[in-house]
């Protein structure tokens, strides 16, 4: 296979990839907003807190994708997001890791973990 025909491959699977992180996060902040207005008013002030947040870092993060997707971001750019994405998830898994559901803390360790291997391919 060509180096150009490879490369297109490896876009056309990255590009697929965020489409589909895209859609993931896309469902989970459509889930939580239905969930916020059925349950508010029994929800702790703390948990609505959380999940704002939580809905503010998936918007975030849908921008990003859908950015990348439409545009396709510059080597820079992506490493710099990845590391803001990096950074950010660390300090909510040490805030959170103990309340976290377990398989959500284990898909959350292996995108961290996945993110640490794109930033160390981008340097």
């Amino acid at each position: 296979m060509s180096e150009k025909k490879h490369n297109k491959t490896n876009e056309d699977i990255e590009k697929a990839r965020r489409l589909e992180h895209f859609e993931n996060l896309m469902e989970k902040h459509t889930r939580t907003e239905r969930h916020l207005e059925q349950h508010s008013d029994i929800a702790s002030y703390e948990q609505l807190e959380h999940a704002e947040e939580l809905q503010q870092i998936r918007e975030e993060q849908m921008d990003q994708l859908k950015n990348k997707i439409l545009e396709g971001p510059s080597s820079d750019d992506e490493y710099e997001n990845l590391n803001r994405n990096f950074e950010h998830t660390k300090g909510y898994l040490e805030n959170n890791k103990d309340t976290m559901n377990p398989d959500t803390l284990k898909k959350t360790k292996e995108k961290q973990e996945h993110r640490k291997e794109q930033m160390d391919f981008l340097e």
